[in-house]
């Protein structure tokens, strides 16, 4: 989506990536960005909570409204109302949700990437 708003952008269509993945999305570089820390897949708010939908889509429109820089990031403050628990599986080591041949295989591509990392190629 962010590569999206980037082309988009670029042709002249103003944008505003609603977004959970904070450091790719910046990563990107997208010129506008309203960051909702909740889990993936629901930048948009809580399913079936419309108020808190409608207050996300609202802050993002006033982001396209009000941004006066390249670049900028507006946390959206809201919190995920089952808590932070989600947040311990994805920001880890493991990988719970592989197992067996698929979690072997992600062990070997991270220890590539980290080899090539050293020797400046990535």
């Amino acid at each position: 989506m962010s590569l999206v708003a980037r082309h988009l952008e670029e042709n002249g269509i103003s944008t505003v990536v609603i977004g959970a993945a904070r450091d790719i999305v910046e990563h990107c570089g997208v010129s506008r960005m309203l960051f909702v820390d909740f889990p993936l897949g629901n930048p948009c708010g809580e399913p079936y909570d419309t108020e808190m939908q409608q207050q996300i889509l609202e802050m993002s429109l006033t982001l396209l409204e009000t941004a006066s820089a390249p670049q900028t990031t507006v946390e959206a403050g809201l919190t995920w109302s089952m808590g932070e628990a989600w947040k311990e599986t994805v920001f880890t080591e493991e990988q719970p949700w592989l197992s067996g041949e698929g979690y072997d295989k992600w062990i070997k591509k991270k220890e590539l990437y980290k080899k090539l990392r050293a020797e400046g190629k990535i």
